[in-house]
């Protein structure tokens, strides 16, 4: 899959969805790195939500320990692709999210869907954060 995409979230409406507020702490154990993530099955779905901590992985995130490796192990995470980014037409769903607050003492404003492959891409790096792909109906 191409390993491209944008920060622009679009989607198709939906009737369900999910949010993850996510609290990590980092490698240094910084309370101030807080992440606040939303996950949608569409633009228009209800939301859930789960928090997450790490260093070491709590929260009520279902796959805490997962989510948390998926994050630490990613480049530069919840960069968007370089401007220009050519990308292959594949669809993969409505499901939107959007990650802002705080990482390693950056600051985070980061959206994902999964709208073509660049989207995809992206989305998959940090699949766990997001606690799978909800359900649209």
């Amino acid at each position: 899959m191409a390993g491209c995409g944008s920060d622009k979230a679009t989607s198709s409406p939906g009737d369900s969805s999910a949010t993850t507020s996510v609290s990590p702490s980092g490698s240094s154990g910084n309370p101030k790195d807080t992440l606040t993530v939303q996950v949608k099955a569409a633009a228009k779905a209800a939301a859930k939500t789960w928090t997450l901590s790490c260093d070491p992985a709590g929260g009520d995130h279902p796959k805490a320990g997962e989510a948390c490796a998926a994050v630490a192990k990613a480049k530069d995470p919840f960069q968007p692709p370089p401007s220009g980014q050519m990308c292959t037409k594949i669809f993969g769903g409505p499901e939107i999210a959007t990650v802002k607050g705080t990482w390693q003492g950056k600051p985070v404003n980061a959206k994902f869907s999964r709208t073509d492959g660049c989207e995809l891409s992206r989305w998959e790096k940090l699949a766990p954060l997001f606690g799978g792909v909800p359900k649209s109906r």
